[in-house]
């Protein structure tokens, strides 16, 4: 049954403000690429550095904590400066993939601390936004149309970058990158809207400031990004290692993933908000539990390897948008303060799984990985009971 839905509808339905939304989701693709493709091509890099997989997987993990920086912009978005926080976070971006031309193993390390703090205060910034501008019976459509950016990275940005690695190296993928977010952040600047002050918000603590009933739902979805990282951040060096894919076949895989989570998305834009958010993240869950198990099963089997990742990734990308629009309503007085909390127990369950997750690859194989996520899965699954009871868009 689909939840109650008394917030009031913030701004109409526009051409202006569906334009807003395509720009915003554009330029969000475009910093998503810039990370996706590093777990996509992660051999490519393994190569490059003359490292292993267990080692970048612990930079990007200790990156990751770079997220907890969106606890500093929630206050900042309460008061309206999306764009702000839009623009800089693109442009941080943009120096993350100058930074990594450097070509070694520090270099890389301080670029994706400055990638992974300019995606999640994007990311934030973006839903925080949404939020403000779209009543809560439609959210699941617009959140849902602005994480097909997570798709699109993919499905059309890993043949690009798979062309130019195999042509030109893996510099060029990184040059690429900080040529379109530098594009991206003029485009939003020109675009986007200039503040609109929401006035002061009262000076609490961040944490404390938050209601009890909105921690259920952040945990939640905290909880599904970290079951999917899980399985994410070795991916490529699992077809690598178990089935002998090349860069370019690790790029038509990649592109059939970034299809797959496009139709996911695509659907939270269009049955999630009939259905409920909370069934949404539900039925999500169940299918990413799915995917886990027949990856598990899959012995030797390429096709039945790549069956259960694709489920994996339909059930994952279903849950995890869906319980965005559950993230952006825990706390509607104060939402860009809890988007971005939410954001930072995110980050702090992604960095600890990505580190667990790559370390278990190691010594386990993907059996490892996928324990990891199992039980990422079921702290998700508790939380979202814990929060069948709130009441939601009031």
């Amino acid at each position: 049954m689909q939840e109650p839905d008394n917030s009031p509808t913030l701004h109409s339905d526009s051409r202006n403000d569906r334009r807003e939304l395509a720009a915003l989701t554009a330029s969000k693709s475009i910093s998503n690429l810039a990370l996706r493709w590093v777990t996509a091509f992660l051999p490519t890099l393994e190569r490059a550095f003359s490292t292993t997989t267990g080692t970048l997987t612990g930079i990007l993990g200790l990156a990751e904590l770079g997220g907890l920086s969106t606890t500093l912009v929630g206050r900042t978005l309460d008061r309206g400066r999306h764009r702000l926080i839009f623009v800089g976070s693109l442009l941080l971006v943009t120096a993350s993939s100058v930074i990594a031309l450097g070509g070694s193993i520090a270099t890389f390390s301080i670029a994706m601390v400055f990638l992974l703090v300019g995606v999640s205060n994007l990311t934030v910034a973006g839903i925080a936004y949404i939020g403000e501008r779209v009543s809560y019976s439609s959210r699941g459509r617009a959140i849902g149309t602005f994480e097909t950016s997570w798709a699109l990275s993919l499905l059309l940005g890993a043949p690009i970058l798979a062309f130019l690695i195999d042509r030109y190296g893996w510099r060029a993928a990184y040059v690429a990158l900080a040529l379109l977010n530098g594009l991206a952040a003029v485009a939003i600047f020109r675009s986007m809207p200039a503040p609109q002050l929401a006035g002061t918000t009262a000076k609490t603590s961040l944490f404390g400031g938050l209601p009890r009933s909105a921690w259920p739902p952040l945990i939640a979805s905290a909880a599904v990004a970290g079951a999917g990282m899980s399985i994410f951040v070795v991916m490529g060096a699992w077809l690598s290692d178990d089935y002998g894919l090349s860069v370019a076949g690790l790029g038509a895989i990649a592109t059939g993933i970034g299809a797959a989570e496009l139709a996911s998305s695509s659907a939270v834009a269009v049955v999630a908000d009939r259905i409920g958010i909370r069934r949404s993240v539900g039925i999500g869950g169940l299918l990413l539990g799915l995917g886990l198990v027949v990856i598990a099963l899959s012995n030797d089997s390429m096709i039945i390897a790549l069956i259960g990742l694709i489920v994996l990734v339909i059930g994952f990308e279903y849950g995890f948008v869906s319980s965005l629009s559950l993230m952006s309503e825990a706390a509607p007085q104060a939402r860009g303060t809890a988007i971005a909390v939410g954001n930072a127990i995110a980050t702090i369950t992604r960095a600890s799984l990505i580190v667990i997750s790559g370390q278990c690859y190691e010594r386990f194989g993907i059996l490892g990985s996928a324990t990891v996520s199992a039980a990422a899965l079921c702290a998700a699954a508790a939380a979202l009971s814990a929060d069948r009871r709130r009441p939601v868009g009031q």
